[in-house]
């Protein structure tokens, strides 16, 4: 979680983070296990495919929290 705030290119957002892993652009995915998984599941899958790693993180709202932001996160992802 500590690469992650302090990530100068970061998305925050199922709907970034997707875009970033299709693009090619995202080293590392962060994933809240508390997220929905149908929310979850298609970015799982499409990182898979990818080969890029995933970090399961407990909570949105810790997640939210390292990314800055007041409300729960259900990914991130950190950009090249």
């Amino acid at each position: 979680m500590e690469r992650l705030k302090n990530a100068q290119k970061r998305v925050v957002g199922t709907k970034q983070t997707k875009k970033a892993v299709e693009k090619g652009i995202a080293q590392l995915v962060y994933v809240a296990k508390d997220a929905e998984e149908h929310v979850t599941s298609p970015l799982l899958q499409l990182c898979s495919e990818k080969g890029v790693e995933v970090v399961m993180v407990d909570s949105m709202a810790e997640l939210g929290k390292a990314c800055g932001i007041k409300v729960g996160a259900a990914s991130a992802a950190i950009l090249s």
